[in-house]
């Protein structure tokens, strides 16, 4: 009996591998294939188990919550295929939106718009020099850019929201009502996608954010300066996550220090479900892009199904942790 279950388990483990082995070179190729494949997987899940998720209402409510944490994503993948991480974006998403109200109500809102893009690319600039010239792990240094950031806002606001009262130009491009549920911040989260998915896969910036993430010696006696890829890329990704801060002020008419809470670990698991390695030099953006509908499915589906709300970091922990997982197993067996 013993050996029949031996023999059982055995013929489990060599179906499993013969599974990575077939499919690893696949996904390896096409990197947001595995992050497809979940996103139609739970997309008919929810579509089963709670029968208002296909509404119109629904999906736009949650393509809306996507794009702004969509648009996180996608900064976060740049710079972790590069091999740093950015645990600022929830901080400099917070900060962004408030700066931006105290600015649009006494300038015009594209120019205050413009200033708070600037503020957030220097605080990427702070956080790649302290990383790359200090020698701190970039874990370290933006978790605590993350803490100084909700600390001013909080300082500078008492914890009391900020009402917006500036014109209506920026919020019109970024986040009104178009009709049935559409906004601009959904056409804005698909053409930034296509873009910097073109970028990395089809320039030579693109080559270099892959070569400095991969191996960074290697790269460097090829000429690649990585130390210039990976500050860029800390840039980009503060910039993101300001946009996406006054998306969210733009929707909601005023900024708390509260927003954003949490979504430093929400947009780095949208880039590790739609395949990104957490080790650098290997991902996607149209997979990010991927992960952020996911959570935003996860979160709006578990709702709609009845399930209670403090399930949803649950079961997005645990998808990361599948995620990972499969992710590491695939890339050693194509390897």
């Amino acid at each position: 009996m013993k050996e029949k279950e031996v023999m059982e388990t055995q013929r489990e483990r060599h179906s499993l591998l013969g599974f990575f082995s077939a499919t690893g070179p696949v996904i390896s190729k096409y990197p947001a294939l595995g992050a497809l494949i979940a996103f139609i997987a739970i997309f008919v899940t929810f579509s089963i188990i709670a029968p208002k998720f296909l509404t119109l209402r629904s999906l736009t409510g949650i393509f809306t919550l996507v794009s702004e944490l969509g648009i996180i994503a996608i900064g976060e993948a740049f710079l972790m295929i590069s091999g740093e991480f950015d645990l600022s974006v929830s901080g400099v998403y917070a900060l962004g939106g408030a700066l931006f109200v105290v600015l649009a109500n006494s300038l015009p809102s594209f120019l205050a718009f413009i200033i708070v893009l600037g503020v957030a690319a220097f605080i990427g600039y702070v956080n790649g020099m302290i990383t790359l010239r200090g020698g701190i792990p970039s874990f370290i240094t933006t978790l605590g850019t993350m803490m100084v950031t909700r600390g001013i806002l909080l300082a500078a606001t008492g914890g009391f929201s900020l009402a917006y009262k500036g014109d209506t130009f920026v919020p019109m491009i970024l986040s009104k009502l178009i009709g049935h549920g559409l906004r601009p911040s959904h056409i804005w989260f698909i053409a930034l996608a296509l873009l910097f998915s073109f970028v990395l896969t089809r320039t030579r910036y693109g080559n270099w954010v892959f070569a400095a993430g991969g191996n960074k010696e290697i790269a460097r006696t090829m000429g690649v300066n990585t130390d210039s890829v990976k500050l860029r890329n800390f840039m980009i990704s503060a910039v993101m996550a300001a946009l996406a801060g006054c998306m969210a002020i733009s929707r909601f008419k005023f900024a708390n220090v509260a927003f954003g809470k949490g979504y430093e670990l929400e947009a780095i698991a949208s880039v590790v479900i739609g395949g990104t390695s957490l080790f650098g030099g290997y991902g996607t953006i149209l997979g990010a892009a991927l992960g952020a509908v996911m959570v935003g499915m996860i979160r709006i589906g578990l709702v709609l199904a009845g399930a209670p709300g403090y399930l949803y970091q649950a079961f997005v922990g645990a998808v990361l942790i599948t995620a990972a997982i499969i992710n590491l197993r695939i890339r050693r067996t194509s390897t």
